[in-house]
């Protein structure tokens, strides 16, 4: 099963570092989209809501499961 990973982040991140490490370390490819400028972040507010602040949010096939736990729970789900 092919997963299309998207991990929306910010610099300076240790969070967003963090998730992507664990990404890399079990060869998972995956997009990686910086909101640093504000044509980035309105467009992650649109799909997100205003409310979610926290840094990186992570879709699998296009459903949010949320920051670095979140990926991790959802790998162990897929099996991964």
């Amino acid at each position: 099963m092919s997963l299309n990973i998207t991990v929306y982040s910010k610099s300076a991140c240790p969070q967003c570092e963090s998730a992507k490490m664990l990404l890399k370390s079990r060869s998972l490819a995956f997009e990686e989209i910086r909101i640093d400028d504000e044509t980035e972040r309105l467009a992650f507010y649109e799909k997100c809501g205003p409310s979610v602040r926290q840094m990186p949010q992570i879709f699998i096939n296009d459903q949010r499961v949320g920051g670095l736990s979140g990926l991790q729970a959802a790998l162990v789900q897929l099996g991964k």
